[in-house]
């Protein structure tokens, strides 16, 4: 079985898939390095039985799993993919399956965005680069209020590295946090978002997306943050309101942001981002969704999808959704 299978990995866009694990067991392996069109999906992975995803990038919906009738295995990278219809693979026969995941990365890129930010890093490099040298002083760790909009497994992470860099006061909200689990957390419970951005000097969003928490950020919370303050999404793009992001940029010439996640990636040539970017310049950091991306990650997320088609194979899945 497995020497016949037709296996396609879907958007490795780094192109490095191969390089961390060994897929030459599986079958026939096809890997796609570039983000594939809605409309050209059914035609392209008709042919495939198994089809390997990258978490979140290329959508599963139940339309697209009934136009693949070879398909009968997914298998997602991280332990859930919101973007798969589950409920239509079940239907179809499809089994889905899944790989752990590491939550320490997304945790250090956000205290690197925030250290870049305060320390105008950017802003002191390209200065250095266009012949000048030192400007404005930055912000010291010690010196700053972080509020954490969520404080699950990873803003507990970001909690934990506040304290080893002394940041003076972390604090934190989200529509199901109370005062018992902030205490257990090591936290300062704030009773509205409002509330904990008008005590933060950044505010910083880790909380998994859903319809209920869409927009949860929005011109409210940024309005309460005081000046010079610094709005960190490492998390997903539909928690922070883009266009009250944007207003609030433009107001207050002294407010920064720095976004890892975004609406539709990769981002293309038009999208808002870049011409907000342009616009901000070094006051609005923008990173592709690096969050995630680290070498042990990427082994982590490659090595056990190889481990997880291996096992379908052998007729006992592992990982099974």
């Amino acid at each position: 079985m497995a020497d016949k299978m037709k296996i396609a990995v879907l958007d490795d866009w780094a192109g490095v898939a191969r390089d961390y694990a060994d897929w030459d067991s599986l079958g026939y392996v096809n890997v796609f390095t570039d983000p594939l069109a809605e409309g050209d999906l059914p035609d392209l992975l008709a042919p495939y039985e198994v089809i390997c995803l990258m978490r979140e990038r290329t959508p599963f919906p139940a339309k697209l799993i009934a136009a693949l009738p070879n398909l009968r295995l997914l298998v997602t990278t991280g332990p859930r993919n919101a973007s798969i219809d589950m409920d239509a693979a079940q239907a179809h026969g499809v089994t889905v399956c899944a790989t752990e995941s590491r939550k320490t990365s997304t945790a250090e890129l956000t205290l690197t965005m925030v250290l870049h930010q305060m320390r105008g890093i950017g802003r002191e490099t390209a200065r250095l680069q266009g012949g000048g040298f030192q400007g404005a002083p930055g912000r010291d760790m010690t010196d700053l209020r972080i509020g954490l909009v969520g404080i699950g497994n990873i803003g507990k992470q970001v909690a934990a590295l506040s304290r080893a860099f002394g940041i003076a006061q972390i604090s934190a909200w989200s529509p199901n946090l109370t005062q018992q689990r902030a205490d257990e957390a090591g936290v300062t419970f704030a009773p509205t978002v409002e509330e904990l951005a008008a005590t933060s000097d950044v505010l910083s969003i880790h909380m998994v997306m859903s319809h209920k928490v869409a927009g949860l950020v929005g011109a409210s919370a940024l309005a309460s943050l005081p000046p010079s303050a610094l709005v960190v999404n490492t998390s997903r793009a539909g928690l922070l309101d883009r266009d009250a992001l944007f207003g609030w940029l433009a107001k207050d010439e002294t407010a920064m942001a720095a976004i890892d996640v975004f609406e539709a990636e990769p981002l293309a040539a038009g999208d808002p981002w870049r011409a907000a970017s342009k616009q901000f310049g070094d006051r609005l950091l923008l990173t592709p969704h690096l969050g995630y991306v680290t070498q042990a990650t990427w082994r982590v997320f490659y090595t056990q999808t190889v481990d997880a088609v291996a096992a379908y194979q052998a007729g006992e899945p592992i990982r099974v959704l």
